[in-house]
């Protein structure tokens, strides 16, 4: 709209021609809104509020006489306020750039103000707290003229060729170059043992490789020979088995052929050879009564009928050992009882006779009959 203004968002615009401003500033401020205007009437100015940057570097001397160069960056700009804007436009408004100019020169008068009541070491080692007592000292300054300091940085201490930084500072290089070094060979130490220890676990490595490879050989060829033998010794095994199978069965058949044996010829021929003795015992027996009987002259009829009938007795006992199947536990000694059994039976049968015999005569005495007995007759 014809003669409506309004200022950017940093700036303030100042309008003289009319009324004065505040406190009889001669124009009015107006920040953040539009106003009328008259054209020829009011004429309208704008002043910046943005951020502003002044540079110094000023040669200042310490309190040891030792000459820095000092740089260091300003960062401001105009108040917000009213109050600030007047005075900034007072003294700014025809050329803004002058701000830069003079906020420079107030800061190195006050840089070199507070360096000189300080040391090197001070200045060099406590850098924020040199910036924070020339913002304290130049806030006041810079207020008058509308202004206000965001910040200042000391970017760099220069003391020329005089090396008196490079001196202080030499201990504590010699300190880190030492500690480099030390670090470095530490380095080159732990590299080395490192490397070491790497190569001898590699070697670990290799010889552990080379006893697994060996294991697995040395099984592969085990189950490859146990394969090879396996069918050999599965034959030669099943051909022992079959071997002794056959051998019990021989052991077996020869134990049965000397148990047929035994019982086919050597018990009838063991048999027959006890019935000889028996007989042979008989015979003597025999032959022995009829001494004694004619010897002893008495019953001789008697005797002699029994002697006659003792060998057919024992003949007879013979003939039944002789078809029986005897089993003889004591060999030779087992006959002999065999045919001293025989005999006692035949002696005692031999008594037997005799004592009937004796009560059948004593009975034919009192009787007055003589009773004589032929040889074959029952009893006899």
């Amino acid at each position: 709209m014809f003669g409506y203004r309004v200022p950017a968002p940093d700036q303030a615009m100042l309008i003289s021609g009319g009324r004065r401003g505040l406190s009889g500033a001669p124009f009015r401020v107006v920040t953040g809104h539009g106003t009328f205007v008259l054209p020829v009437f009011r004429k309208t100015r704008f002043l910046t509020l943005a951020m502003c940057e002044a540079e110094v570097a000023e040669t200042c001397v310490t309190r040891q006489g030792i000459a820095l160069t000092v740089r260091a960056v300003i960062a401001f700009k105009v108040g917000n306020d009213t109050e600030s804007i007047v005075n900034a436009g007072q003294r700014f408004l025809s050329d803004q750039d002058q701000m830069s100019v003079l906020t420079g020169r107030i800061f190195a008068g006050h840089l070199r103000s507070i360096i000189g009541s300080m040391t090197v070491e001070e200045i060099v080692t406590e850098r924020q707290k040199l910036a924070t007592e020339v913002l304290d000292t130049s806030k006041a300054e810079m207020a008058k003229i509308g202004l206000i300091v965001d910040s200042l940085q000391i970017q760099s201490i220069d003391d020329g060729d005089t090396g008196y930084i490079a001196a202080m500072s030499a201990p504590h290089r010699a300190a880190i170059q030492r500690q480099a070094q030390i670090a470095q060979a530490q380095a080159a130490q732990a590299a080395a043992e490192a490397e070491q220890q790497s190569a001898r676990e590699q070697a670990e490595y290799a010889r552990q490789t080379a006893v697994v490879k060996a294991q697995y050989s040395a099984e592969v060829d085990r189950a490859q020979a146990e394969a090879a033998q396996a069918g050999p010794l599965a034959q030669a095994h099943a051909q022992q088995e079959v071997l002794a199978a056959q051998t019990e069965l021989a052991q077996r058949a020869a134990e049965l052929r000397q148990q047929q044996l035994v019982a086919e010829i050597v018990k009838p021929a063991e048999a027959e050879a006890a019935r000889i003795r028996v007989v042979a015992l008989a015979e003597a027996e025999r032959m022995k009564i009829q001494a004694e009987a004619a010897a002893s002259h008495g019953r001789v009829a008697l005797d002699r009928m029994l002697i006659d009938q003792l060998p057919q007795i024992v003949k007879e006992a013979a003939g039944g050992l002789a078809g029986a199947n005897v089993n003889v536990l004591n060999g030779t000694d087992g006959l002999g009882e065999i045919a001293a059994g025989l005999v006692s039976q035949g002696m005692t049968i031999l008594d037997s006779v005799r004592q009937g015999l004796g009560a059948q005569q004593g009975r034919a005495d009192r009787n007055g009959e003589r009773v004589e007995i032929e040889p074959g007759q029952p009893g006899a």
